[in-house]
Order: C-alpha cells, then sequence, then structure tokens
C-alpha cells in the first residue's frame, strides 16, 4: 500500500508543469504586458533565452498601493530575490516590480516567499526577468496528502482502489489520449474508447470483475452512445466554434493544428460526462441487489419501478451537482456579462447566445441528459439481467 501511495505522489511530482511557460517565447511576450518587468545585471551567455527557475524572496526592497478608478487596489514591490535552482542557483537578483503597469498580481509577497522567475532575452540582448507566480506546489502536494490519507481512512479497501483507479485513468489521459488527439486523430472516436477504458478501469477496480461490473460497463457504452448524438446534434445546431475557452485559443498555431476544435469540444463534453455516470450506474446497481437481496420474490418489473425511485432521487441532486460545477467555473464570466458597461444594450438572450456561455449550457445540458438516461438503462439491466444474490449466513 505504501509503495503505491509513493508511486501516486510521485506522478504528480513528475508532472508539475514547472517550465511549460518557458517553452513559449510569444506567450512570454503578451505575457510582459500583464504582469510586472525588470532588468538584472546578469549577462551570462551561456544562460538560455527562455529559463525558468525557482527563487526566494529575501527582502521587501519596497512596496506601493496603487488605487484603481475602480476603487480597487493593487500592491507593486521591489523584491530582492535569491536564486534556488539551475544556473541562477544562490545568485541575488533584483526584481523592479513598481511601474506604470496597472497589474493583475497574486497579492503582497513576503520575506521567505518562494516564486517563479523567468527569464527571456530581449531584442537588444538584455536579460528580461519575470515574477510570474507564487510558489504553491509544496500546499497542493499536503492537500493531495490529506485527500490520499481521507480517502483511505473512510473508504478503506475500496478507498484505496479507488485511488489506484483514479491513477491510472490519469495515466491513461496523459500518455494515450493526449498524444493521440495531437497527431491529429479523431478526438470523438479517441474520448468514446478513452473514457469507457477509464469507466471500466475504475469500475472493475473498485467493484471486482463480476456481473455487477459488466453490467455497469455496459451501461456506461450505452450512455456515452447517446450523449455523443446529443452533443453532435446541438453542437451542430447551435454552431459551435469549440473556441470558447483560453485554452483552445492558445493551441492555434502550435503542433496542434491538427485538432479540430469543435470535435474536442465533443471530446470535452463526454468526458465531463464520465466523471459523475459511475456514481449514478454503480448506485442503481447497488439498489437492484438490496432490493432483489431483500425480497427475491418480486418480478422484474416490481424490481425496476423500485429501483427507479431510489434513482430518481439520487439523479436530483447529481444532477444540481453537475449544474453547479459548471455554474462555478464560468462564475467570473457570468459576472462579467453582468456588469456591461454603462448603456449597454446586452440583455439576457444576447448573454445566452454568446458562443462561450452557449458552450457551457449545451455541455451542461447534454451531460445531465446522458446522466438521467443513464439511470434507467442500468435499472433495467440490472433487474433483467442480474442474478438474486444469496443472502450472507451471519
Amino acid at each position: 500500500m505504501k509503495k503505491i501511495i509513493f508511486s501516486f505522489l510521485l506522478i504528480l511530482v513528475f508532472f508539475c508543469p514547472q517550465k511549460s511557460l518557458a517553452e513559449n517565447s510569444d506567450f512570454k511576450a503578451d505575457i510582459a504586458s500583464g504582469i510586472s518587468t525588470f532588468s538584472a545585471n546578469i549577462t551570462d551567455k551561456n544562460i538560455p533565452e527562455n529559463f525558468t527557475f525557482k527563487a526566494e524572496v529575501i527582502k521587501v526592497l519596497e512596496e506601493r498601493t496603487v488605487n484603481r478608478e475602480d476603487g480597487s487596489k493593487d500592491v507593486q514591490q521591489n523584491l530582492l530575490l535569491r536564486g534556488l535552482g539551475g544556473q541562477f542557483k544562490s545568485q541575488e537578483i533584483t526584481y523592479i516590480g513598481i511601474g506604470d503597469f496597472d497589474v493583475v498580481s497574486v497579492g503582497a509577497y513576503r520575506e521567505g516567499d518562494h516564486v517563479y522567475v523567468d527569464l527571456i532575452a530581449s531584442e537588444n540582448g538584455e536579460n528580461v526577468f519575470f515574477v510570474t507566480d507564487y510558489d504553491r506546489t509544496g500546499w497542493l502536494y499536503l492537500l493531495v496528502f490529506i485527500f490520499i490519507a481521507i480517502t483511505i481512512v473512510v473508504g478503506g479497501r475500496k478507498g484505496f482502489r479507488s485511488l489506484l483507479a483514479l491513477l491510472l485513468s490519469f495515466a491513461i489521459i496523459i500518455f494515450w489520449m493526449v498524444p493521440w488527439l495531437l497527431k491529429g486523430f479523431n478526438p470523438l472516436l479517441i474520448a468514446v474508447l478513452g473514457a469507457l477504458i477509464v469507466m471500466a478501469i475504475i469500475i472493475y477496480l473498485t467493484d471486482g470483475f463480476n456481473r455487477k461490473a459488466h453490467l455497469a460497463v455496459l451501461t456506461v457504452f450505452i450512455s456515452l452512445i447517446l450523449t455523443l448524438l446529443f452533443a453532435l446534434i446541438f453542437t451542430w445546431l447551435t454552431r459551435l466554434s469549440g473556441f470558447s475557452s483560453e485554452e483552445a485559443t492558445l493551441l492555434i498555431g502550435t503542433s496542434a493544428g491538427k485538432i479540430n476544435f469543435q470535435d474536442l469540444l465533443l471530446a470535452g463534453i463526454l468526458i465531463g460526462a464520465v466523471g459523475v455516470l459511475d456514481d449514478i450506474v454503480l448506485g442503481q446497481i447497488q439498489a437492484v441487489e438490496e432490493i432483489k437481496l431483500a425480497n427475491p420474490k418480486l418480478a422484474v418489473g416490481e424490481v425496476f419501478r423500485s429501483a427507479i425511485r431510489v434513482g430518481q432521487t439520487h439523479l436530483g441532486a447529481i444532477i444540481n451537482t453537475l449544474f453547479l460545477t459548471y455554474a462555478g467555473v464560468a462564475l467570473p464570466l457570468l459576472i462579467l456579462f453582468y456588469v456591461s458597461p454603462a448603456g449597454s444594450t446586452t440583455d439576457f438572450f444576447q448573454v445566452i447566445n454568446n458562443d462561450t456561455i452557449a458552450t457551457e449550457i449545451v455541455r451542461t445540458l447534454v451531460g445531465s441528459i446522458g446522466l438521467m438516461l443513464s439511470m434507467p438503462i442500468a435499472t433495467y439491466l440490472a433487474s433483467r439481467f442480474l442474478e438474486k444474490p444469496v443472502r450472507p449466513q451471519p
């Protein structure tokens, strides 16, 4: 058990994107207008043009509070930093963050804070540095550890198997789905196969290799196909572009140019639906098993109706969870539309017609439809094909 938990944490460390922002100089140039910039007296020709490293805040040299027109405030700082890795280890850098730029930051830095610093070679050959973000990975690792510990303590052996299934699912998405998508293969096909494999791993690892698990996998497959059909129809009818998210627009012009963004949107809808399918499907099959165990003489129709009543209560909570999850993600965007400039004629219908909002609406409703359909499918298959269990002897 300890070895698997250690492997889980090791993979999280391995995938920590510490240098991802340093790989795209154009992206850095865009950041320059939104993050404070500065130059330092370090001119080592052996330093690569784009480089990311960690640094520690040794001292806050100067601090200034900027009052914005809307009444909000921003804190700008000049900092003395010490490099913690790479060619800048133990070197001191003066960060000039006070300037004319009105920037969005994570707040004021304090002595002892660890930050990420990016270096870019400017056109005149000087080294330009950016303090890009606070280093929060240590706290994230602590949260992951707490999550693992609570899952094992509360869930026991099944909780441990769920963690293992989560790890394998993550590996499939990173090592199988993403590479095939980058090669230009059909995102829909990759999403259906990947989602089915992920669900099969989760179900078989948590519930074992038995008829109940087989019925759950079959239900998930049928539900995914139905979800895909609804997603195809309404993505086409609403003419969604697939560029509603900032992440999608960043893929334009990269090595991922072969990707069909509408299909990628559909793939995202499927993957999002999978996250809640196993809950309702396994819950319904378990309800059928308990009903048959309580009264083995019930006919298939009676078992089905009894289990449906159980599922209807569960379904309402699941749909609300799904909707609120998407609403929470889109909340800043909703606020942005609400506080439109004075004199704007933007109304409710124009807001929901926006490509980004419409995408979230389609994503939420299609996922909910697939979820709702999975409930009667799982209930019928379990009522019809699940063997009547034998009551365990005391």
